[in-house]
């Protein structure tokens, strides 16, 4: 029988108090906010406990905030099929800063952090092989970051003179480069001239 959502709540209240920073019910989810150093006593909590039941890892993501202190914030998706019930647990951290591998509590995280290290290049300690997963051997930089610039640093295409397949720096055009960052619903300040017209005349 599902449990109601504010009985878990108080149940991982009352059993985290230390590691647990925030906790809010929101959208038929429970939404909690830990520290990095307690990943994984919070998560083997929540997949063991019997009230909990949070046995399936669905998703590991991350939110990219570059004007904070702590950058990104690392978002867990667990969801209880027992209970019907889904939990989202925040990590905030820092840039180079490593966080616990889950992957011998949940072996699935193994592709999703190594998605989450190509896309943001966050790194999971103890992980058993941290590498690229998604982009090509050698690429440049992280492609979820909110400074990456949105035609990347390198470019691939086949060279004429070369007869192979060739990566080079991206090269634009200066036109590309003029952006006009006004909101498109105010427009754009162009200088308008205005003629008058001599309705005597036309007359």
């Amino acid at each position: 029988m599902s449990i109601v959502l504010t009985d878990l709540e108080k149940t991982i209240n009352s059993q985290l108090t230390t590691a647990l920073k925030k906790s809010e019910i929101s959208f038929n989810q429970l939404f909690i906010e830990i520290n990095p150093e307690d990943l994984i006593s919070v998560i083997l909590f929540l997949k063991t406990n019997e009230k909990c039941k949070f046995r399936q890892l669905i998703d590991i993501t991350a939110v990219d905030y570059p004007g904070k202190l702590k950058r990104f914030k690392l978002v867990y998706l667990l969801l209880s099929h027992e209970n019907n019930l889904r939990i989202v647990i925040n990590v905030q951290i820092q840039d180079k800063t490593f966080i616990p591998s889950i992957t011998k509590i949940f072996p699935s995280a193994n592709w999703m952090e190594r998605e989450v290290f190509d896309m943001y290049g966050i790194s999971f300690k103890d992980h058993p092989d941290l590498r690229r997963i998604l982009t090509d051997y050698g690429f440049e930089g992280y492609p979820l970051r909110k400074d990456f610039p949105l035609t990347g640093h390198t470019e691939v295409r086949y060279s004429e003179k070369e007869k192979k397949v060739i990566t080079e720096p991206v090269k634009l055009d200066q036109d590309y480069r003029n952006f006009d960052f006004e909101s498109p619903w105010e427009g754009t300040k162009y200088n308008k001239t205005v003629i008058k017209k001599d309705h005597k005349k036309e007359s």
